[in-house]
């Protein structure tokens, strides 16, 4: 084992506890293991990892073994196999961020008092993202599937969290949730807000779309004015537009195009632009605020020297397009709206494998997030 994976392992064995309650949600603790179906985080009982033990050698915390299939390993290989992570270099990334963000002492030891934090603010946006979990094989996942989005990539910018609260106004007893929780990132990969998507866990409908019953089904805290919720790595080009879903379903049609969700019309006008970009595409719903937006958007961007071209929905937005036409549907309004060079790039028939290679296509790989301390 390298010696960076070897100091990560022991690093992450001292919260073996905190690390299988994240990645291995689906398991309970056991005396002195944890114990749960697969390293995939599969329900069940068949394995079992050791939660007190030395750092290293026999007997270390950490340690895991599956009776049912004989696998066995580190808690390295815990948050490879259930984020779906293939590269040790986004494995290593993930690590760091869990062990950033990490407030939970080793067993036995003494807890500091936790530093309040201003309801709304940056911080309390970090830790909200911090206390939740990959989206593989959560309520995420099955309502981005409802909604026509078959494959989630660089979906390390996305979490799940099972009881994330919600009042409705300040009169009212606050309820909890399952929630899609989005980290809001600038230009450097630091957290500075989140956005919550609360979830019906009951199931999909054709009214709310997955959504809660409740009035306001989405908000969004921390600083959010020139950043966005982003997927993939901002190069020469970029798509950006308001909603998670839009940039998702248009994500899923082009998996190598960067993109950037700025939440509302009004963030969407004034999102920061990348220091390399060159051209920017921009995603606009079919309104009034859309328009405004795109106006806005366009005139910042050409006085910055970056050539901006709009994407036009058959509908509303894109996600409506995806879930009426489909995938082939939407792939054809986009060729046809995209640069020729950005089609071959883009679009054309290695792009998807190119993608794959640089990541995984749904699980945590925070490809766009920097370690910081929460």
């Amino acid at each position: 084992m390298p010696r960076d994976a070897s100091e990560l392992a022991r690093r992450l064995a001292r919260y073996a506890e905190a690390v299988c309650r994240h990645y291995l949600s689906n398991g309970r603790r056991q005396g002195r293991y944890w114990t749960v179906g697969d390293v995939r985080n599969t329900p069940g009982r068949s394995m079992f990892v050791r939660l007190i033990g030395p750092g290293s050698g026999p007997g270390a915390a950490g340690r895991w073994t599956d009776a049912a299939s004989a696998e066995y390993g580190d808690l390295l290989d815990v948050i490879r196999e259930s984020c779906g992570l293939i590269d040790f270099k986004d494995v290593a990334d993930e690590a760091r961020r869990f062990l950033s963000f990490s407030r939970i002492e080793p067993h036995g030891a003494s807890k500091p008092d936790r530093t309040p934090v201003p309801v709304g603010s940056p911080e309390a946006a970090q830790r909200l993202f911090a206390m939740s979990q990959p989206i593989r094989r959560t309520l995420v996942e099955t309502y981005l599937h409802n909604r026509g989005i078959k494959a989630v990539h660089d979906a390390g910018t996305l979490r799940f969290h099972p009881r994330c609260y919600y009042r409705p106004d300040e009169h009212s007893p606050t309820e909890t949730w399952p929630a899609m929780i989005a980290a809001v990132t600038n230009l450097d990969g630091r957290i500075t807000g989140a956005h919550r998507t609360w979830l019906d866990p009951d199931g999909f409908d054709a009214v709310r779309l997955g959504k809660a019953p409740i009035d306001t089904q989405r908000k969004a805290m921390g600083g959010l004015l020139g950043h966005a919720v982003r997927f993939g790595v901002a190069g020469e080009v970029m798509v950006a537009g308001e909603g998670i879903e839009t940039m998702l379903s248009l994500r899923y049609a082009m998996p190598a195009m960067p993109m950037a969700a700025a939440l509302s019309a009004n963030h969407l006008a004034a999102l920061l632009f990348p220091p390399a970009l060159r051209r920017l595409y921009i995603a606009c719903d079919a309104d009034a605020a859309g328009d405004m937006a795109l106006a806005a958007l366009t005139e910042r961007a050409e006085e910055a020297g970056v050539e901006a071209l709009a994407l036009s929905p058959r509908r509303g937005d894109f996600s409506e397009d995806l879930r009426a036409f489909g995938l082939r549907a939407l792939h054809r309004t986009l060729r046809i709206q995209l640069a020729a060079q950005d089609v071959v790039r883009f679009m054309g028939p290695g792009a998807i494998m190119r993608d794959r290679k640089l990541g995984s296509l749904s699980g945590c790989q925070p490809s766009t997030l920097r370690d910081h301390p929460a």
